[in-house]
């Protein structure tokens, strides 16, 4: 039964607290930028919002050629 619970503990977590956490991060850097204008650390937090996302997020279309 443990087993169970840690795996629908890992599907929530994978399926909607990453995605959202990304999001809220994406959502900084944006704040950020429109204070203070582009710098390294809005640059990374958007990098890392992009790569968690693509981790665990939804996927996008790769181009073709």
């Amino acid at each position: 039964m443990p087993f169970i619970i840690n795996m629908i503990r890992r599907f929530v977590i994978a399926a909607v607290v990453i995605p959202v956490a990304a999001a809220g991060v994406r959502k900084i850097s944006d704040m950020l930028e429109a204070r203070r204008g582009p710098s390294r650390a809005t640059n990374l937090l958007r990098r890392g919002a992009d790569s968690a996302e693509s981790i665990f997020g939804r996927r996008r279309k790769g181009r073709r050629w």
